[in-house]
């Protein structure tokens, strides 16, 4: 399940690109929480910290219980914006979670077992099709990965979604009920040593 952290907020007054760079000259960051049937609050945030909670990694399957000026609210992160040049904050939206509601992440594939698959062992290449798989999970339930064991795979074989177990709740999105997350392809010329070169005939006696 993804961690839950704390994160205080600040409730913003005006909207607009007048007013987010004025948020961002005071060292904080402009953002928005929306959803759960109520109006979008604009909040700004603390420029150190927000700065430090997406390049920890997981930032977007992580819950936040944001103190917004002492009114507690559940949400977990939609979408931010980097400054291109220099790779700071510059925006972040944060989605309201209810009771009961559901929503759409991309959970990471964490890979095991990769010493016990006979075709990797053998020079096998291992293709991702999916180092994360979009599905719809409980928000009170967020996984943090699924994992996938190639244990066994050999040349030529393929891991499907059907072999991952998948957290109660969580359903792909892919309508594909039973697609390819990975497969694995023999090295290239093929598994097989070069035959040795057939050992030349016997001259005749004279």
């Amino acid at each position: 399940m993804a961690e839950t952290k704390k994160l205080a907020a600040t409730v913003r007054s005006g909207t607009g690109k007048g007013a987010a760079r004025s948020v961002r000259r005071e060292g904080r960051i402009p953002g928005v929480v929306y959803g759960g049937g109520e109006a979008p609050t604009p909040i700004s945030l603390d420029k150190k910290q927000l700065t430090q909670l997406i390049f920890a990694g997981h930032f977007l399957t992580t819950i936040f219980e944001l103190d917004i000026d002492g009114k507690k609210e559940r949400a977990i992160p939609r979408d931010y914006q980097l400054d291109v040049v220099k790779d700071f904050p510059l925006h972040v939206d944060f989605l309201r979670l209810k009771p009961g509601s559901r929503l759409r992440v991309n959970v990471p594939v964490h890979f095991i077992n990769q010493e016990a698959s006979p075709g990797l062992k053998r020079g096998g290449t291992l293709n991702i099709v999916y180092h994360a798989v979009e599905m719809w999970v409980p928000a009170d339930n967020i996984p943090e990965a699924i994992t996938a064991d190639l244990g066994g795979l050999e040349f030529n074989d393929s891991l499907h979604i059907s072999a991952i177990a998948l957290p109660e709740g969580c359903k792909p999105t892919n309508p594909d009920k039973n697609f390819t997350v990975a497969s694995l392809n023999p090295p290239a010329g093929g598994d097989e040593p070069a035959a040795a070169a057939a050992p030349a005939k016997d001259e005749k006696k004279k």
